[in-house]
């Protein structure tokens, strides 16, 4: 009989819930009581009318039988599944053959433990289920069940324990037997891959979360005065990174640099792109850079490294003067950082001179501002998340001018630092109305005697 040529292999009908039923030609043996009987389920009858393309059934089981004397199995043909049509059977004399008729609406194997591996003599010797092992192999998606002979239970159920659904017992085999057999092999391989693939999900999702935690900033600011804190909250949902970065470093000459920046966009390219303005941002900064060279340089990077020549971002640059009295500021189509003084109503830093975001003007120019902080002080920088928030059914956003009486009214109550930082955002976001969809990330630095 010549070789059947099986379609290309795709998801087994074993995962996908839903199969192909295959034309009798494509199998190299088939039980002729099957092939009768599925020939009359598919015919319908002349008094019947015809089912349109859009009705959907569930798809017809199919059987690959390996086993190297099908003639002699004592397996009974009229084989039924759940809904009473005819389980499709489909037999191989050997694991070559049967490779060629694993196509993907075969839902399950049944298979003779006695069968050699391929490249091993039925001697006795060595691993006696290397045949199973050798399927489990071909068809990792596949529900196997194992046929062992009565006095051979034990490997039935070190077959259980290697990798196949279930095993039976060839004298004590019929077709009803059979066919529940296959039904629980079938959904059990089902309910295994769905597992795998939940854990393989669970195990993926702590991966990432620790990545981002690993990439978030560590503030180097060793042998400075100046007390940091800072809030971080994505907007993609489970997600700890986002478009939003920050970073605080100490130079060694004394000066404490700043930043903060928000890439648009709040997916994992615009989070992945964030993490390297930030890296490139310290390393420029550790070299010497700042200001108008910094920020142009940090330009380039960000047009080599953009995914999409759309792609902009805003940022926010401070260099803290050794003594903490001064600072340089540099923005980037960026909101204006926030001082509050004591004795002073907490104000927006002058930008008049905001210079256009990274991305959006090729040779652009980004002039820095000369600032007095006092001797005692707190700096605020935010991104635009912070301030895009709605204001209860109004529909109003919250702006600069919102932001501002919130954080005066905190400070006037005493908060500071991290209790500042987490009142502030907890509020914005229960002025919204619930979670924000846009990155936030604050960060504050304080100056006391």
């Amino acid at each position: 009989m010549p070789a059947p040529v099986p379609r290309q292999r795709a998801i087994p009908a074993a995962e996908g819930g839903q199969g192909t039923v295959a034309a009798p030609n494509e199998s190299a043996q088939e039980l002729p009581e099957n092939r009768t009987a599925a020939a009359e389920a598919a015919t319908p009858s002349a008094t019947e009318p015809a089912k349109t393309a859009t009705t959907t059934t569930p798809a017809q089981l199919t059987l690959l039988l390996i086993e190297d004397d099908p003639g002699g199995t004592p397996i009974v043909p009229d084989l039924l599944d759940q809904a009473g049509r005819p389980i499709r059977i489909r037999t191989a004399r050997n694991l070559t053959e049967a490779e060629r008729l694993l196509t993907d609406d075969v839902h399950c194997i049944l298979l003779d433990l006695a069968l050699p591996a391929p490249g091993r003599a039925d001697d006795g010797d060595g691993d006696e289920l290397a045949v199973l092992r050798h399927v489990l192999e071909l068809a990792p998606r596949h529900a196997v069940l194992a046929l062992t002979g009565a006095d051979d239970t034990e490997r039935g159920a070190e077959a259980v324990r290697v990798g196949a659904q279930d095993y039976l017992i060839r004298d004590e085999l019929d077709g009803r037997l059979l066919s529940r057999a296959i039904r629980y092999a079938v959904e059990r391989k089902r309910s295994d891959h769905a597992e795998r693939r939940l854990a393989e999900g669970r195990l993926r999702a702590q991966e990432n979360r620790r990545l981002e935690r690993g990439l978030l900033p560590t503030p180097l600011l060793d042998g400075s005065p100046l007390r940091f804190a800072a809030r971080y909250r994505p907007g993609r949902s489970r997600a700890l990174l986002g478009g939003d970065f920050y970073d605080v470093v100490r130079t060694p000459d004394g000066t404490v640099h700043a930043m903060i920046g928000d890439v648009c966009g709040h997916g994992p390219d615009e989070a992945a792109l964030g993490v390297e303005l930030r890296i490139a941002w310290r390393a420029l900064t550790l070299a010497g850079l700042c200001g108008d060279q910094l920020l142009s340089t940090l330009q380039q990077v960000l047009e080599h490294e953009r995914p999409d020549d759309e792609i902009f971002a805003t940022l926010c640059t401070v260099d803290i003067a050794p003594d903490g009295r001064r600072a340089g500021l540099c923005l980037a189509g960026h909101p204006s950082p926030l001082l509050a003084r004591p004795g002073m109503p907490a104000r927006l830093l002058p930008y008049d001179n905001n210079g256009p975001a990274l991305g959006l003007l090729p040779g652009a120019r980004w002039p820095r501002m000369q600032v007095e902080l006092g001797a005692e002080w707190s700096l605020m920088l935010y991104t635009d998340g912070l301030i895009e928030g709605r204001v209860g059914d109004t529909g109003e956003r919250l702006g600069q001018d919102g932001m501002v009486d919130l954080i005066r009214r905190r400070l006037s109550e005493g908060l500071s630092g991290e209790e500042l930082l987490r009142t502030a955002v907890n509020e914005v976001r229960d002025l919204n109305g619930g979670e924000l969809t846009d990155d936030v990330a604050v960060l504050l630095l304080d100056r006391t005697r």
